[in-house]
């Protein structure tokens, strides 16, 4: 959390590395989601930071809403009600604990003898902390600044405007004698404007140094627990929960209708259905429980997390396999199955364990070193999926033009076709996101943070909806299916994607026509070989 607290104090550091996500994003995938520990922020024994003439400790940052009721309005109602349409920030058992070293320096006699504050402040505020309307790089008042009346020394410089009641806002705890542990009063700070808040503990006494700070904080949307750049998110999963379920619906009726004719490619279409449905299902029920508690709940998020993986591990499959014409050009995958699964495996991996660490923890406590040893596997994992499929692809174009099997060469260029389109929407969006992402450092666009994840996830079911309607079940599966060699070039010229029972029996009367012309053929070659077809009808007259 230091690291991105420091951005704020310092705001010409950079805030997220995205060198990777060209690659990672090529393919369609199921949503990153934005990652956030909770509404209820954990403390335990955290050091601070020393930066410039200060040290601090970043204890969270959330997109908050303004409070739709006051306190006035609420007086009469219960605890648990009250809470409905109100926007706070509650410092909860927050204790500060110093070194017996440092304790023992100070005067048993005096009342105060250190402070440390919480500073709340808006992202748009930041420059009314520390010293630079004053022309001064320090954070802390020094002697002097305070001999020119502009701060009081031994606390954090706050530009101060009578007028602006939503400014940065301090809250003051105070060591006494030589006691080493001073806990915070526990109040609430109601949310009156909306923003992107940040929270600090900080002190400027250098005998501080090595202090700890421990409990937790709540904060809370006027709608839930919920942070603010995801309430949009738990909306957005419970529309795809239904749009998975539309789907699933509308292919099973497909499946019933036209049970005689399925093949094994329809199987894996409905796994992924399948893997989706819940997906999206399990990430609204995580979202849903996590506004109303302020906590994720480590079961279901883990299952989510789970299903995640899995799903884009097969959606990968599923692409890769039918763009080696799996079912169409061959019955089987033959000697690369094992390849296939061992990609499939490692992918899982890597993408659950990437997962597990942005869903469970919280990654913006890693260093950009750790972050890249987490998503570079996936990115390389995912670079190799890209390269597979239209190599496959290439090669299975090809030999259904070799083949001259037009109806399924169609479907394949329909296929190709969706896929490039895809993919020029995947760099379209990557660099959107890119610019989004260096223009926005601090999250001030917080609001619109959710349309990043959420347009993967609507290309990834897009990109399921293509397939599902080119390899749909229908009473002529031949123009998909594989089938052998010899009545496959018959087939395939005579049966086109829009054939009808009338147009099949008028194949047969070709493919009889053709056995007899062969017929014909074959019984001229032998009278002129052997010599022998115009003796063997006369004898049969005779």
């Amino acid at each position: 959390m230091g690291d991105r607290g420091g951005t704020i104090l310092h705001s010409s550091n950079g805030h997220y590395s995205f060198t990777i996500s060209v690659i990672l994003f090529l393919t369609f995938t199921s949503f990153s989601i934005t990652h956030v520990a909770a509404s209820i922020h954990d403390y335990q024994n955290e050091t601070f930071i020393h930066r410039a003439n200060s040290f601090f400790f970043h204890g969270g940052s959330e997109g908050l809403y303004a409070s739709k009721l006051t306190s006035s309005n609420t007086t009469q109602l219960s605890e648990e009600k009250s809470l409905n349409g109100k926007s706070f920030i509650r410092f909860e058992s927050i204790t500060f604990r110093r070194t017996k070293e440092s304790a023992e320096k100070t005067n048993a006699m005096q009342q105060k003898t250190g402070l440390v504050e919480a500073i709340i402040v808006k992202v748009r505020d930041r420059r009314n902390i520390g010293g630079a309307y004053l022309n001064s790089d320090a954070i802390c008042c020094t002697p002097e600044l305070a001999k020119e009346g502009s701060c009081k020394l031994g606390e954090v410089i706050i530009r101060e405007n009578p007028d602006d009641l939503d400014g940065p806002k301090r809250i003051q705890t105070f060591f006494e004698g030589q006691n080493e542990e001073a806990k915070m009063v526990i109040q609430t700070v109601d949310i009156t404007s909306t923003g992107m808040y940040y929270l600090y503990f900080m002190f400027c006494d250098p005998q501080l140094k090595d202090t700890v700070i421990s409990g937790r904080t709540v904060w809370r949307n006027p709608d839930g627990y919920l942070p603010g750049k995801m309430m949009p998110l738990m909306t957005f999963f419970g529309l795809m929960s239904l749009a998975y379920l539309f789907l699933g619906l509308v292919w099973f009726l497909w499946f019933v209708q036209y049970w005689k004719d399925v093949i094994q490619l329809h199987y894996h279409i409905t796994a992924v259905i399948g893997l989706g449905m819940c997906e999206m299902a399990l990430w609204y029920f995580e979202y849903a429980n996590f506004n109303s508690t302020g906590s994720r709940p480590m079961v279901i998020t883990l299952w989510a997390v789970t299903f995640t993986a899995v799903k884009k591990t097969v959606s990968r499959l599923l692409i890769l396999v039918v763009s080696m014409g799996y079912g169409v050009v061959r019955p089987t995958l033959g000697g690369i199955t094992s390849r296939v699964l061992l990609l499939g495996v490692v992918y899982f991996v890597a993408s659950e364990a990437l997962e597990l660490v942005e869903h469970l923890g919280n990654i913006n406590d890693f260093s950009g070193k750790a972050r890249l040893f987490l998503v570079l596997p996936v990115a390389i994992l995912d670079a190799c999926f890209i390269l597979w499929i239209f190599s496959s692809l290439s090669k299975t174009l090809e030999k259904l033009q070799i083949r001259k099997s037009t109806a399924k060469l169609e479907l394949y260029r329909k296929f190709t076709n969706s896929l490039a389109v895809t993919v020029l929407l995947s760099v379209l969006w990557i660099g959107y996101e890119l610019y989004f992402n260096a223009s926005d450092p601090l999250s001030e666009l917080w609001r619109r943070a959710w349309i990043i994840p959420s347009f993967w996830t609507l290309l990834a079911y897009a990109l399921l909806l293509v397939i599902c309607i080119l390899w749909a079940p229908s009473q002529n599966p031949t123009r998909y299916a594989y089938s052998e060699e010899t009545g496959d070039d018959f087939d395939e010229e005579a049966i086109t994607l829009t054939g009808s029972a009338v147009k099949v029996s008028g194949d047969m009367a070709t493919m009889l026509e053709r056995k007899e012309r062969k017929t014909s053929v074959t019984s001229t070659t032998d009278h002129l070989v052997f010599g022998l077809g115009e003796d063997r009808e006369e004898d049969k007259r005779e």
